[in-house]
């Protein structure tokens, strides 16, 4: 169905982080490298997990997907920021903004929901190792990741569907680089109170719910690891879930420490710079944790290396 604009507003006007014209050759070439080596580091772990036949397992198919995931999620704000740049041009359709906030949502949750899926299967690796080949069969993790795409595509409607509701007047411009339904809600001429309501309604139940999953399973995790007797065992297991945490505590750190910043600050321009670290700088720093923390990746790339040269 096509959005209604409630209000014949055709554009919106994206401020980005800087309206410092010597800061816009900085931000451009800054950008585009972490949108380059996002893009490229994240194809070459989907790359290295579907060439090496080690790697076929639940636990790499789900960040191949992360991934992907992660590939989506950055080329959502970022491409269109590098084209208001070298174009000099501020503007986004309305039509526009709306699909960023529906995609933006979509591999935002994506990466929630995904990461909450990669806590249970680490849960049931360490917890229940017996069981874990017949519980983590292959069809069981393709109807997790579709789950998890449909939850995600719910959550992404839902919030285009309140954004769509809102009445605009005169004033379009929006203090960030990319169209962020709370500062939406905040141009909106026309009582918005039950869209914060439901705003924050929508984030309690996709972003509560899984970040609970993932307390719950790490909580299981260290207890069963503290249960094992041999040193050597317990670093095993550790090492096991280590790149896994790490990323958690880097997109939800990231993520939560933008959100408290702004309700602690009143900038929108300083919150738009914090959102920077969970829109761009964490995508960009996943494949370097995965790969520089994980042997099996470190010896798939040096077997994909070795048979190209």
């Amino acid at each position: 169905m096509k959005p209604q604009n409630l209000t014949g507003v055709s554009e919106f006007l994206l401020l980005g982080l800087s309206e410092d014209p010597e800061w816009q050759p900085l931000l451009f070439g800054l950008f585009l490298s972490m949108y380059l080596i996002t893009v490229t580091g994240n194809l070459l772990i989907i790359l290295v997990v579907t060439s090496d036949s080690h790697l076929h397992t639940p636990m790499y198919f789900f960040l191949s997907n992360l991934s992907l995931a992660d590939i989506g999620f950055i080329s959502t704000t970022v491409p269109k920021m590098l084209v208001n740049i070298k174009t000099q041009s501020k503007s986004i359709m309305y039509e526009g903004c709306l699909t960023q906030v529906s995609f933006f949502y979509l591999f935002g949750c994506l990466d929630n929901v995904l990461l909450t899926t990669m806590a249970y299967d680490q849960f049931m690796a360490i917890c229940h190792p017996l069981h874990y080949t017949v519980i983590m069969n292959p069809h069981l993790c393709g109807l997790l990741v579709l789950v998890s795409f449909f939850i995600s595509l719910l959550q992404s409607q839902l919030q285009v569907s309140m954004v769509s509701q809102l009445n605009f007047c005169t004033d379009v411009e929006i203090p960030h680089f990319f169209c962020d339904p709370p500062q939406l809600i905040n141009l909106a001429c026309s009582d918005t109170s039950i869209n914060i309501i439901l705003l924050y309604c929508i984030g309690a139940i996709f972003g509560g719910v899984p970040i609970t999953g993932i307390l719950f399973s790490y909580t299981r995790i260290v207890s069963s690891i503290l249960r094992v007797s041999s040193s050597g065992g317990k670093y095993k297991a550790f090492s096991t879930c280590g790149s896994h945490l790490s990323v958690v505590c880097l997109f939800y750190g990231t993520s939560l420490g933008v959100y408290l910043s702004s309700a602690v600050s009143s900038s929108a321009k300083k919150g738009a710079v914090a959102s920077v670290m969970y829109t761009v700088v964490t995508p960009m720093l996943n494949p370097f944790i995965y790969s520089l923390r994980n042997r099996d990746i470190k010896r798939a790339l040096q077997r994909i290396l070795s048979r190209t040269t």
